[in-house]
């Protein structure tokens, strides 16, 4: 059964949404009234949540400074220098071949598997031969630093490196690193570019004698410890209290140790479930860091595609365990003495679908679940597991006799194994009809919750217990991409579908306690990165502007705003001293709706916000932000909200009791 306050709340959502058939006045006055003695159960602050994962440009290109493609050699170099998957990635194509080509005879360089530096093999090259890497975007004046670990077996050699950003002779920066030795060892370089440019290049050529290049690297100077400033600057600005990572079905076929050590020596791998190859530059100890120098929550998946109990407990043990366990004794070799303390773990991602690795029948997949939140839980009794979750979804196909949907039988025979249960859900349509564009996130978050309330509901086994959900993925999904894979554009109109969604999930607060929009950065993403710039896409604007601003307690509303198809969700802050509103309008003209505050009066000036503009089409770039949220203080409130067109207005009211 529902309590009386989301009874308001859904009602108030199906109303404000859909527009009733009995109301015939030509210009009726839109209202809404704000229940405020009508709570809710509070939002959680991992509705604000964020998902990245391994695919893309999301890590690489995306959070990860590195500038090199294949730095570690797992493509062969060859003499056929063709880099380039198809037209994968718009602007930034995938990798799907060796991204360096050779300078000089083409069999100057060979690829020796004995004894190789890092991965199945290392280039050797040889004398007036040498390598190169194009497409490096550089900007005039910056410092960028590098190094390349080198061997020359045979005798003394030198390596010539080069930054070049032209043709013209001066166009380039060159530094000798002479007296290679029979050892390998690390020789460092930096350079300023003089001029611009996305079409760099960096060499690297050999004289003397024959030379071993065990890896490379190449990072702006202005690095965070690995990870691209811009990107991090932008990300403490969105401010998302929880990340879920490394997948995604990504994950299904990770092995996180290859992630751990030193990060030259971790092994190259194809990425096991989309393109390019994963470098294992970004594993469990470069996440934590990211996730302290932004100021989130780290949530970590385990593997239960490909990966057993055994793996996922000693995951759990190397970022949990002291320093006396076989995990955390790694982890403390690796120069991190005191335990991670992860507190939120996915147990395994999607296992439903044939897309995943390793997927299987629900009546097997239920012992595996099993089994694996039991090991984890072994190693950490405190931690808090999600398992795997899906509503609508049947495995009858793989299995003619499984006629119970995929989330009945995890709650049925898993729910004392986990703490929260996933729900993942995108939508893959841009309407042009702009206000049913923007419902279509709100209707997909209120059928997962209606469904899973009759379902739990209706499951003697739970004894009257709710398991919430936590909606670890969602979004919407288009193409074309223009980010690199799956890095699609995001409009006006998208902004306002994830408003609207927000405001279900507020409507859901006792039910939904996680939300993680995917993926954060390019793939789908709210943040995009050129190669030197970085930016806030349409649809980040609202997940920043709730975050900081909206109230924590939701409460009811009711009105008439049904003609204009609008969204209205309130909310008190913590201390009840002020009432956030939110106003979503998704149509081409303004709407004012006045505000009935039964019970209450302002004490005080409001404070509005707006992400608004003429054409829902619009969209930012690197070089423009059409879309952008504009505050206004001390403003005085009449009793009514004017929302532009294609607008989501935020309204903070300081309030005092009658």
């Amino acid at each position: 059964m529902k309590s009386a306050i989301q009874t308001g709340l859904c009602l108030c959502a199906f109303t404000l949404l859909f527009p009733a058939a009995s109301q015939t006045a030509e210009n009726p006055q839109l209202t809404a009234t704000v229940h405020a003695d009508k709570t809710g159960e509070p939002i959680s602050p991992f509705i604000y949540g964020q998902f990245i994962e391994h695919l893309g440009r999301c890590i690489y290109g995306g959070i990860w400074a590195e500038m090199l493609e294949d730095r570690k050699f797992y493509y062969p170099i060859t003499a056929e220098y063709h880099p380039y998957a198809g037209d994968l990635g718009g602007e930034f194509p995938v990798v799907g071949a060796s991204p360096w080509e050779i300078l000089g005879n083409a069999q100057g360089v060979r690829m020796i598997a004995e004894d190789s530096f890092v991965g199945q093999h290392t280039p050797l090259v040889a004398p007036g031969t040498g390598i190169r890497q194009n497409d490096l975007g550089v900007v005039a004046g910056k410092s960028y630093v590098g190094y390349v670990w080198l061997k020359a077996p045979a005798g003394k050699a030198t390596l010539d490196v080069a930054l070049v950003w032209g043709d013209g002779k001066s166009d380039r920066q060159a530094v000798r690193i002479a007296d290679v030795g029979a050892e390998y060892a690390r020789h460092t370089f930096e350079f300023q570019p003089k001029a611009g440019t996305d079409k760099a290049r960096l060499e690297l050529r050999v004289n003397g004698a024959p030379c071993l290049i065990g890896t490379a690297s190449l990072m702006p100077a202005d690095n965070v410890r690995g990870m691209r400033a811009d990107t991090v600057a932008l990300l403490k600005e969105l401010n998302a209290p929880v990340y879920r990572w490394p997948g995604g079905n990504f994950v299904s076929g990770y092995n996180w140790r290859d992630g751990i050590g030193d990060r030259d020596r971790r092994p190259p791998r194809v990425n096991p479930a989309w393109t390019g190859v994963e470098h294992n530059d970004f594993g469990i100890d470069e996440f934590v860091d990211f996730c302290r120098e932004v100021g989130t929550e780290p949530m970590i998946a385990a593997n239960t595609g490909f990966g057993d109990d055994y793996s996922a407990a000693q995951e759990v043990e190397y970022c949990n365990g002291s320093a006396d366990t076989i995990g955390g004794s790694w982890r403390s070799k690796n120069g991190h003495d005191d335990p991670y303390k992860v507190k939120y773990w996915c147990v395994g991602n999607e296992m439903f679908g044939p897309w995943q690795l390793g997927f299987m029948q629900l009546k097997h997949y239920t012992i595996k679940h099993n089994r694996v939140a039991a090991a984890m839980w072994n190693a950490d009794p405190t931690i808090q597991l999600v398992g795997c979750g899906a509503v609508h979804t049947r495995n009858e196909k793989h299995d003619p006799g499984e006629k119970r949907f995929w989330s009945e039988g995890m709650l049925q025979q898993c729910a004392d194994k986990m703490t929260y249960l996933s729900e993942h859900f995108y939508v893959g349509k841009q309407i042009d009809d702009i206000p049913a564009h923007a419902a279509q996130l709100a209707a997909s978050i209120r059928k997962i919750a209606d469904d899973h309330r009759k379902l739990q509901g209706s499951l003697p086994d739970l004894k009257g217990r709710i398991v919430p959900i936590a909606m670890d993925e969602w979004n919407y999904w288009f193409r074309p991409y223009v980010y690199g894979e799956l890095g699609c554009v995001y409009e006006l109109r998208d902004a306002l579908g994830v408003a609207v969604g927000l405001h279900e999930y507020f409507r859901n607060s006792d039910l939904i306690k996680m939300a993680h929009y995917a993926q954060t950065v390019n793939v789908i993403g709210c943040i995009k990165t050129t190669k030197t710039g970085a930016f806030m896409s349409t649809t980040a604007l609202p997940l920043m502007l709730y975050r900081q601003e909206y109230g924590t307690i939701p409460v009811a509303v009711s009105g008439n705003c049904v003609d204009g198809k609008l969204d209205v969700a309130a909310a008190w802050t913590e201390d009840r001293k002020a009432l956030t509103i939110g106003l979503v309008n998704p149509n081409g003209q303004g709407k004012d709706v006045k505000v009935e505050l039964p019970g209450m009066k302002p004490a005080g000036k409001a404070t509005i916000w707006t992400i608004a503009g003429d054409d829902p089409k619009a969209f930012n770039t690197v070089n423009e932000a059409r879309v952008a949220v504009k505050k206004q203080s001390e403003i005085g409130f009449d009793g009514t909200l004017k929302a532009a067109p294609y607008s989501v207005t935020l309204i903070r009211l300081p309030m005092r009791e009658e």
